[in-house]
C-alpha cells in the first residue's frame, strides 16, 4: 500500500493552486491543516478543499507530531527561518519560489539539511513539469535534438498598480527582488534544466513601469555552460502577456506555446532540419507517455522520492542555479561587467544582492 503523506500548508495566497495540485493525487497526500494571518481567506480555502483544520499559530504547527510535511506558501522574506524550523523539528518541507535571499542562505541550508540527516527540502519549480517541455528533454535523451546553439526566452507580463498594493510587493526588503525574481525566474529554471548551468551573465536592468524599488524590465545574454549562448528578455509591461521558449539545436528547434503562465505544457513544436529526422522526431514523440504536469507531478515525485529515500525532483542545486542566474544579473547591471558564475562565497553578493539601502533597513 502507497504511504499516504499528511500536510500543512503555511500561507493562504499561492497556497490555492498548490492545494489544487494535491487535490489531483489524494491517494499520495492528505492536506489536514491550513496556517494563515488571513483568516477570510485561509478558512475559504479550508471549506473551499475540505481541510479540517484552521490556524493562525505557525509554531505550534510545525511541531505537530502528526504531520509529515510542511508546505510552506509565504511572502519570500519568511522562507529560510520557515524551512528551518520545520526541517529542525523532524519535517519534510517544499517552499515556493523564490526560495531565498541569497546563495549564501542556500548554502546554509544545505548544511542545516545534511545536519538533520532525514528531512527533505523541496524548492518549488512546477512549471518544468509541462509535457512540452517534457518532451523536449525526452528527445535529448534520445540523443535526437544534437549540439545545442541557442537560446531565447520572452518572459512578457503585465503587472499594474493594483498588484503592488500588496504591502510585501515591489520592495526589496520583503520581496527580496523584482521580476527577474519572482516572477521570469520560473522560464529561467526551465533554460538550467535543459541546458545546466550557467557560465557568465551580462545584464541590464530597469523600473520603467511601475513606481516601485525593485526591477520590472530586464534583458540579459548568457554564456551556458555547455558552450550554447542565451537571450532573455523580461518585462512586467507587456500589454500583451507572453511566454515564449525557444532552443535552436543542431538537428532541431523546439519552441513552446505563447501562454504566460503554462507555457511548459502542450502543444510544443519540434521541426527538424529534414524529413528523414523528422520521422524519427515524431516516431518518437509518439512512444512519449503523458502524465500529469505542473504541481501535481512535482508533488508526486516528491512522494516518490520520500517513499524510497531518493532525491527530491527539484534540488536545493537547482535553486542554487537559479538564484546564481539572479546574483549575477544583479551583479553585471551594477558594474556593467560580465559575472562569470558559479557564485561563491568570495563574491561580493554571496550573502545579498539586496542594494545597500535595504540591507540597513534590514539590520535595523
Amino acid at each position: 500500500m502507497t504511504r499516504k503523506l499528511r500536510v500543512g500548508i503555511v500561507g493562504a495566497g499561492i497556497a490555492e493552486r498548490h492545494l489544487a495540485g494535491f487535490d489531483w493525487i489524494k491517494d499520495l497526500f492528505e492536506v489536514v491543516v491550513l496556517c494563515s494571518l488571513d483568516e477570510d481567506r485561509g478558512r475559504r480555502l479550508c471549506d473551499q478543499y475540505a481541510i479540517p483544520e484552521y490556524t493562525q499559530d505557525v509554531a505550534t504547527l510545525i511541531a505537530r507530531d502528526d504531520l509529515d510535511l510542511i508546505d510552506i506558501c509565504t511572502p519570500p522574506d519568511s522562507h529560510f527561518d520557515l524551512c528551518r524550523r520545520v526541517i529542525e523539528a523532524g519535517k519534510h518541507v517544499i517552499c515556493e519560489k523564490p526560495l531565498f535571499g541569497s546563495i549564501a542562505e542556500v548554502d546554509e541550508m544545505a548544511a542545516i539539511v545534511d545536519r538533520a540527516a532525514g528531512p527533505k527540502l523541496m524548492p518549488i519549480f512546477q512549471y518544468r513539469y509541462g509535457t512540452g517541455l517534457q518532451k523536449l528533454k525526452f528527445l535529448i535523451e534520445k540523443g535526437l535534438t544534437g549540439r545545442p546553439f541557442l537560446t531565447t526566452i520572452e518572459t512578457h507580463w503585465w503587472r499594474g498598480p493594483a498588484y503592488y498594493e500588496v504591502p510585501w510587493r515591489g520592495k526589496w526588503k520583503s520581496e527580496l527582488g523584482g521580476g527577474l525574481l519572482g516572477h521570469a525566474i520560473h522560464a529561467h529554471d526551465m533554460l538550467n534544466y535543459v541546458h545546466g548551468a550557467c557560465a557568465e551573465v551580462f545584464a541590464y536592468g530597469a523600473t520603467l513601469v511601475n513606481p516601485i524599488e525593485v526591477e520590472d524590465t530586464a534583458a540579459l545574454s548568457v554564456k551556458m555552460a555547455n558552450g550554447s549562448l542565451a537571450s532573455l528578455s523580461m518585462t512586467l509591461g507587456s500589454r500583451k502577456e507572453i511566454s515564449r521558449l525557444r532552443f535552436c539545436f543542431h538537428d532541431l528547434v523546439a519552441e513552446s506555446i505563447l501562454e504566460p503562465y503554462t507555457m511548459g505544457r502542450d502543444p510544443w513544436t519540434f521541426i527538424a532540419g529534414d524529413e528523414a529526422h523528422q520521422a524519427r522526431v515524431d516516431a518518437a514523440l509518439a512512444t512519449y507517455e503523458v502524465r500529469e504536469d505542473g504541481y501535481t507531478r512535482q508533488f508526486e515525485l516528491f512522494h516518490e522520492a520520500i517513499v524510497s529515500g531518493g532525491e527530491p525532483p527539484v534540488t536545493l542545486q537547482d535553486a542554487r542555479n537559479s538564484l546564481e542566474l539572479v546574483t549575477a544579473a544583479y551583479h553585471s547591471q551594477r558594474t556593467g561587467q560580465p559575472t562569470p558564475l558559479p557564485i561563491t562565497a568570495d563574491h561580493p553578493l554571496y550573502r545579498s544582492w539586496l542594494p545597500d539601502a535595504a540591507k540597513t533597513q534590514d539590520a535595523a
